[in-house]
């Protein structure tokens, strides 16, 4: 049985957990879930009233054969390639869904950079630094995080580099 703390259960998760235990100063957004809606992020959008340029999907790569995480603008797509260049690899596939759950701890759709269950690589577009806020999931569908991308980047040792294309 693993234990959890007060805050997870009180219906925190992993994400919020680490970002009060880091004294991070950060804003829940909470919504409701449309399973029918084609995108995750675009619905967070939708829903907080946020810029989709302001608001970034977690997205779980596997580079030379090692899973990375990017963080990328709703509003845009993963370059792979970029992906790949920004962390000295050769070759980036999206990783198996699947794989992506186990190995971070989130349900896709659900995947936060933060409070994974292992600490992976991680790649920040650039674009987040043009932001004074940025939000992201907060670790389950209908949850999102706002925080500053500085704290973001700081928080899961990002590498900040141009890996969305719009």
């Amino acid at each position: 049985m693993t234990k959890k703390s007060k805050k997870q259960q009180s219906g925190g998760t992993p994400a919020t957990v680490a970002l009060t235990a880091a004294g991070v100063t950060y804003t829940v957004h909470a919504y409701e879930h449309d399973p029918a809606h084609p995108s995750y992020g675009e619905e967070a959008a939708e829903a907080m009233g946020v810029s989709p340029e302001r608001v970034f999907k977690t997205l779980v790569a596997d580079v030379d054969g090692a899973l990375t995480v990017a963080v990328v603008p709703v509003a845009g797509q993963l370059d792979l390639k970029a992906l790949a260049a920004a962390v000295g690899g050769k070759r980036a596939a999206m990783a198996d869904p699947a794989l992506a759950e186990r190995t971070t701890g989130y349900v896709r759709g659900g995947i936060s950079p933060l409070g994974q269950r292992k600490r992976l690589a991680t790649v920040l577009d650039a674009s987040a630094s043009a932001h004074a806020t940025v939000c992201v999931s907060a670790g389950r569908r209908g949850l999102e995080v706002e925080l500053s991308p500085d704290d973001l980047a700081k928080l899961t040792d990002a590498v900040l580099a141009p890996i969305g294309r719009a």
